[in-house]
């Protein structure tokens, strides 16, 4: 291996021996996981770089670069990027979350330098010419527009917002017609250029890879990323709140939801694992209560997301005015309840359920490139199955009802609906409910 990258420390004493972790000297993390009995390969540049690191006035700027990424490099025209992709049977894509963004190709396993080089070109030598940049905002705002035509999309939006309020963490990544319009091609280029270093990004692949040949093409295509790291986004803080809206729609759309674990924290897992047992399938609590016994909703589940520094709880409904008056308090009782008595069965149940996703993920070349890609972002490395597996396992039915009792109790909710809602509650009546001493601020 060249001099220029070196093996992270350490790294491959606890790793299966398909993982290599290799850095480059400007702190690029190059990983690969080989499936040698496959013919494609998965690979992609994931950056430590997402909608909270924007500053307001950059609201959607995050969004606008993934979409303009592809729109010509100083050597390949959008058309040639597409093109050239697409002769080898292979598709190029990306994504913007509220902390990565992520760009990424399928190919075929003798196409992985084809792949390296265009992604290293649209990163690299991105043109962001500004007649492109005003067609590709006009089909941004397109896309908010069918967004806001979405309730369930709202509904997700205006929680957010409200859990977070006037913070990066709770802005609807898209961001909003006015400040997509605003962005010019130095914008856009100035925020690649704070955000996208070497240290914040991890070139992550996975199939049938060669770890040497990928860390020798990296060395000479992503050499220029600077070698210090990013400014790190402000710390965000779970505020709870309301975003009740009337529209004339058939269904209410509602959230109810909660402050929940950072991935650092110690009870991450055991959130990850209550939401399934809440309302992660249909032998879940929630979906027997409240459809199967009372059939007050299509559907209804419960959701654990987390964020490097918080996370969010939540349950989401559906459902027609009428039946609203007895929807929360079912819900909020199944919350209640859970704080008080979990069986071992349904432990057990909400624990395989996630075993087996995760074990089913990691037959997709694309999934475990992208799983470990935001691993190292996050945790600095990969995470073995094994731990994964042996944090689980850890879990009792004991720790999982005291988090009940605290996650649903500790801190205000948040409450978020939109279409005939007559009957939601309000913040203050829901904590109410659950014994909470609602903040004079908050109410």
């Amino acid at each position: 291996m060249d001099s220029d990258s070196a093996t992270t420390p350490g790294a491959g004493a606890s790793l299966p021996r398909s993982v290599e972790v290799s850095i480059l000297k400007n702190g690029m993390t190059i990983v690969t996981d080989r499936m040698e009995h496959l013919e494609s390969a998965a690979l992609g540049v994931w950056v430590k770089a997402g909608s909270r690191d924007e500053h307001i006035q950059e609201h959607g700027i995050a969004h606008v670069l993934e979409h303009m990424a592809f729109k010509g490099t100083s050597n390949r025209t959008a058309q040639d990027i597409a093109v050239q992709i697409e002769n080898v049977g292979g598709d190029v894509n990306a994504s913007t979350s509220v902390e990565t963004t992520s760009y990424y190709a399928r190919i075929l396993k003798n196409d992985v330098p084809l792949a390296i080089d265009i992604l290293s070109d649209i990163l690299n030598n991105s043109l962001f010419d500004q007649q492109e940049l005003n067609r590709e905002q006009h089909v941004i705002l397109q896309e908010i527009g069918a967004s806001k035509d979405s309730p369930e999309d709202v509904v997700f939006d205006n929680f957010q917002q409200s859990a977070f309020y006037q913070q990066a963490l709770g802005r609807p990544i898209m961001g909003t017609p006015e400040t997509v319009s605003s962005f010019s091609a130095q914008d856009i280029q100035k925020y690649l250029t704070d955000h996208y270093h070497g240290p914040n990004m991890v070139l992550s692949a996975s199939g049938n890879v060669d770890h040497d040949a990928i860390v020798k093409l990296a060395e000479n295509r992503f050499s220029d990323f600077g070698a210090t790291p990013a400014r790190e986004p402000d710390t965000c803080v779970y505020t709870g709140g309301e975003a009740i809206v009337s529209k004339e729609l058939q269904e209410a759309q509602i959230i109810l939801g909660f402050e929940g674990r950072a991935y650092h924290a110690r009870d991450f897992y055991a959130s990850q694992v209550l939401s399934m047992l809440l309302g992660g399938g249909m032998s879940s609590r929630l979906f027997q209560e409240v459809r199967e016994k009372r059939g007050l909703c299509y559907s209804v589940y419960a959701f654990h997301q987390g964020f490097s520094d918080t996370g969010l709880f939540g349950v989401h409904a559906a459902t027609e005015d009428a039946d609203m008056p007895e929807l929360v308090p079912v819900i909020l009782e199944q919350l209640r309840q859970v704080g008080e008595e979990i069986g071992q069965d349904e432990l057990d149940r909400a624990r395989a359920q996630i075993r087996a996703g995760l074990m089913m993920s990691l037959e997709s070349p694309a999934s475990r490139a992208g799983q470990i890609a935001r691993q190292i972002l996050l945790f600095g490395r990969p995470v073995t199955n094994e731990e994964l597996m042996e944090r689980l396992q850890a879990l009792t039915v004991e720790r999982l009802s005291d988090l009940g009792a605290r996650l649903f109790r500790e801190n205000v909710p948040t409450i978020a609906a939109i279409g005939p809602v007559n009957h939601v509650p309000s913040q203050a009546e829901i904590a109410d409910r659950l014994g909470m001493q609602m903040p004079v601020a908050a109410q």
